[in-house]
């Protein structure tokens, strides 16, 4: 399904001549992050550590500012014909530590990542990955179980970035001062390109200042930085700051999980047609209605619909029924259910608790989802302790543009939340599967099991928005929300 960037237009009136408007010195980038988070070390990182991990490491490939696999580490690549094969040339150059940069030590950094990822959702989409062999010179073979056409994105992944056995291999440097990330560019021929004796006349240091989301946005108001990055839906309010901004509001085409997901099978929820209700009740369109977001696209589905191979064998449900069908059916699901446990609140309604926080944005669309789930009998609590929820609201952007991303975030291995041993295996047959028919059969059934076992309720595509100043380069919405610092440290020419 095509999709296009949404725009809110903040900025009314053409900024201050001066104010703001520098191309030389650094750029200053407020990211909405606590600074623990910003500089947070190991393989379950915040959005702000994939940033500065993209930045200062470097994996086979990487993404650039639209989102699209470059060369890194790599710089070529081919794929044999029958997809079961990924061999890539790397690039002359050395280790940050001087040594020099082989196959086998290449192998080693992606054996030892790999190593690490297990047990996490990407360890997950690394599993058809069967072998990795140095070959001679600076080549590397990465041979599969099955096809993967999007092996490329996940490589791109920050996470993946390779070391040998020290800093990081990108193209950046990174000093902390303080709660300040100072990050430089490297010299050309450390980033495996040509010397130029004039290379630093057209990149700038980035200087990365972890914010709170308003403070983000005074600080861009202020004009003492260029750029917010680290947006959600959380802090989207503040960022309307009416007819005096001097900047506009990017929001990414992303792709992703925004939902709520049931925890356990207790209570109303023990029960398929239990948690079905829940999903009925949804209007979803109005459901973001005050955030007033030109072009978001709600569904019902899982896994977002036009994805690159979909056979169409899982389509939007309820088709046909209007809102006040559904409730009605579930509404009495409700009661017959109050009426069986004798489980009613004080109120008469059937009680449920969420996690999810207290941003502005949430709070929003925490009054939303109580006052429809209101409408079928049920109250919805903020649980005290995200532990004992019954439900907790997903907000993930998607890795790659695969099914098996979206199936794999809900594996019973994660422990996340209730989940489908069902769907869990015909994931694991299709990782071995061939054929690409049937291997997207496989991955459709994955997805119509998961959706009748109800864990999950799907409200949309995730938000992920920015603050960019007219004069900033090296920026472009994306459905990944990621935003790389090296196009922004690079000056035009």
């Amino acid at each position: 399904m095509a999709r296009r960037p949404f725009l809110i237009p903040l900025m009314a009136v053409l900024a201050l001549a001066g104010c703001g408007q520098r191309n030389e010195g650094a750029l200053d980038i407020a990211f909405i992050a606590s600074e623990d988070s910003l500089f947070a070390t190991g393989l379950r990182i915040s959005s702000g550590a994939q940033h500065l991990r993209a930045a200062t490491g470097a994996g086979l490939v990487a993404l650039d500012a639209q989102g699209e696999t470059v060369p890194a580490l790599a710089d070529r690549w081919i794929v044999t014909d029958d997809g079961l094969s990924f061999i890539f040339r790397l690039r002359d150059g050395n280790w940050p530590d001087g040594r020099e940069i082989t196959a086998e030590s290449a192998r080693a950094a992606l054996l030892d990542v790999q190593r690490r990822l297990r047990g996490t959702s990407l360890g997950l989409d690394l599993a058809p990955i069967e072998e990795i062999r140095a070959m001679a010179g600076r080549v590397v073979e990465i041979r599969l179980s099955g096809p993967v056409p999007t092996l490329l994105q996940l490589l791109a992944q920050p996470e993946l970035a390779l070391s040998n056995g020290g800093e990081g291999a990108g193209p950046m440097q990174v000093e902390r001062e303080g709660s300040l990330a100072v990050l430089s560019m490297k010299p050309p021929e450390a980033r495996g390109l040509p010397e130029d004796e004039d290379w630093e006349e057209h990149v700038r240091p980035v200087r990365i200042h972890a914010a709170g989301a308003q403070q983000a946005i005074d600080l861009f108001e202020d004009g003492e930085v260029e750029t917010v990055l680290g947006g959600r839906i959380g802090s989207l309010p503040l960022a309307d700051t009416g007819p005096l901004s001097r900047g506009t509001v990017r929001i990414d085409p992303t792709i992703g999980l925004f939902g709520l997901q049931v925890r356990r099978a207790e209570g109303f929820l023990a029960t398929l047609e239990g948690r079905e209700a829940l999903a009925m009740a949804l209007d979803r369109d109005a459901l973001l209605a005050p955030f007033n977001i030109g072009g978001w696209v709600a569904t019902t589905r899982l896994v977002p619909p036009g994805l690159p191979g979909d056979p169409g064998l899982v389509t939007e449900r309820w088709a046909g029924e209007d809102v006040e069908q559904r409730r009605a059916e579930a509404a009495m699901r409700v009661s017959n259910w109050l009426m069986e446990s004798g489980a009613a609140g004080e109120d008469g309604a059937a009680v449920l608790t969420v996690s999810m926080g207290d941003d502005p944005g949430l709070q929003t669309l925490f009054r939303q989802l109580a006052s429809q789930f209101a409408t079928i009998g049920i109250r919805l609590d903020r649980a005290t302790d995200s532990r004992s929820a019954d439900l907790q609201l997903v907000d993930r952007v998607a890795r790659f543009d695969g099914p098996r991303w979206f199936l794999d975030q809900f594996n019973c291995s994660l422990r996340r939340g209730l989940c489908d041993e069902d769907a869990d295996y015909l994931v694991e047959q299709a990782l071995t599967e061939r054929n690409p028919q049937t291997r997207a059969s496989l991955l459709a059934e994955a997805e119509a099991s998961l959706t009748l076992s109800n864990v999950y309720i799907p409200f949309g595509s995730p938000l992920r928005w920015s603050l960019i100043r007219g004069n900033v380069n090296g920026f472009a919405p994306n459905r990944w929300g990621f935003h790389p610092l090296p196009p922004m440290a690079t000056l035009p020419r």
